[in-house]
């Protein structure tokens, strides 16, 4: 008995290591088939070296990157290839929310149940359509004008993104001999940055959503020497300006600080934090397109003090906006307070015309009340026509909101400044958001580029 007892254990114990090597097995198989397969090792997949990948190409169908002779290659266009590197990516990998390496199966033509027999069978990979616009994307390079930062826009209807441009960038085919720091960062999607005044835009839907008397209100702005500014808790914010008394919409369209961090100690913590939340603040966005991660938006007040809560409701302290998110906000006001998901890559085809994916519209929720969107949009409306000025953007009906983020205490730092908005007229669906790093007030550079960038939409699609 002893030794069928012994001989059954042994047996289990070769049908546990059986089953434990098997399940390892497959584990490795699921997670490194992919890097195996691709691996320059396997000479027979390569020509001189180079994957014959598939096309990227616009919305127009321009094509952005494709393999000629064994080698990957890119638009005619220099500018064009600058403008759209950080979307498109290298064919080094080195840009992780490229196209080329976030897509890189399909670009491939790589399945786990196939492997890369598609790539042998048509001698290419699949092809890939975006939803940007390489002539706005252009446009849009041309603008930001040697300054570092960002620049997107979004169909609010729709959610494609027609626009994406960070900066410093390089073109691909005649890279620089020295890296500039944030040249393989795509900072629409992994950037964050202070947001300055655009904040403003949720701690008024916050007053809106929790101050039944908030249009007869009235703020005070009084100080010296040109500045204004307001006790809060322990200390002081400060204003640019002196605002004297001034009901709401006026302290919108002059960006009064003194205003807004009355209202946001007068709200306090809690139901800043709630608009701010339910608006996709401190939480992670879907992956664009299901594989394209974005930076997280935070607004932390938990420990903050009523000085801390009134500098947040300006949008210094330490809060935190992604511009894709920012974006998507954005266009959410437009959208009557419904968000609807962001997405790159339209269509993915293989080299036969068969249809492998096709993206559409999808709704993630309501960040806003339509009510408090229409009041959003109202105050935003008025900002362009009583302050920035609707000669600007001809014809757009725009609505938008400009912010000067402060970052650092030195007297020699310079700003962030940014312009997040949006055109009201139905046809041209657009949300845009700019930051131009290191710069001056917003009005003199974020305003401008998104005064070039529109009028590029607007030949586009008029």
């Amino acid at each position: 008995m002893k030794s069928i007892s012994r001989r059954a254990l042994t047996l289990y114990l070769l049908v546990f290591v059986f089953l434990a090597g098997s399940f390892l097995a497959y584990y490795r198989l699921s997670v490194n088939a992919n890097k195996w397969a691709m691996n320059k090792a396997n000479r027979h997949l390569y020509t001189d070296g180079a994957f014959t990948a598939g096309d990227i190409s616009d919305r127009n169908g321009k094509v952005l990157a494709t393999t000629e002779n064994g080698e990957r290659t890119y638009s005619k266009d220099a500018e064009i290839r600058a403008a759209t590197l950080q979307t498109v990516g290298d064919g080094s990998g080195y840009i992780a929310s490229g196209i080329q390496t976030a897509f890189k199966d399909e670009l491939t033509g790589y399945t786990v149940k196939d492997g890369v027999f598609n790539l042998k069978r048509y001698g290419k990979g699949n092809d890939i359509s975006l939803t940007l616009d390489a002539d706005i994307c252009k446009a849009a390079y041309r603008a930001m004008n040697g300054y570092n930062g960002v620049v997107g826009v979004m169909n609010y209807k729709t959610g494609e993104i027609v626009c994406i441009v960070s900066t410093p960038t390089y073109d691909p085919l005649n890279k620089p001999s020295e890296e500039k720091e944030g040249m393989y960062l795509n900072k629409f999607f992994k950037g964050l940055y202070t947001p300055g005044s655009t904040f403003k835009i949720l701690t008024l839907a916050s007053a809106v959503e929790n101050m039944p008397d908030l249009e007869n209100m009235t703020f005070e702005c009084k100080g010296k020497n040109g500045k204004g500014q307001i006790q809060i808790g322990e200390g002081y914010v400060y204003c640019s300006g002196i605002h004297r008394n001034a009901m709401i919409e006026k302290a919108f369209n002059q960006s009064c600080n003194c205003a807004f961090a009355a209202l946001a100690d007068t709200l306090g913590k809690e139901k800043l934090t709630a608009t701010a939340e339910k608006a996709g603040f401190n939480t992670q966005m879907n992956k664009i397109n299901g594989k394209i991660s974005c930076s997280t938006s935070t607004l932390k007040l938990n420990d903050a003090k009523a000085l801390d809560v009134g500098w947040a409701g300006i949008g210094q302290y330490t809060t935190l906006v992604n511009p894709c998110h920012m974006l998507t906000l954005i266009s959410s006001i437009a959208n009557g307070g419904t968000a609807v998901e962001p997405y790159i890559v339209s269509g993915i085809k293989t080299p036969d015309g068969k249809s492998l994916y096709s993206a559409g519209t999808q709704n993630i929720g309501e960040y806003f009340s339509s009510e408090t969107a229409q009041e959003l949009k109202k105050y935003m409306r008025s900002n362009v026509k009583n302050n920035y000025g609707d000669y600007r953007f001809a014809g757009m009906e725009m609505c938008g909101k400009t912010g000067t983020a402060e970052i650092s205490d030195s007297e020699d730092a310079k700003p962030n400044a940014l312009f997040a908005g949006f055109s009201s007229n139905p046809d041209y669906p657009f949300a845009i958001i700019v930051v131009v790093e290191d710069s001056t007030y917003s009005i003199k550079t974020a305003v401008p580029v998104a005064t070039k960038v529109m009028a590029a939409v607007k030949k586009a699609y008029s």
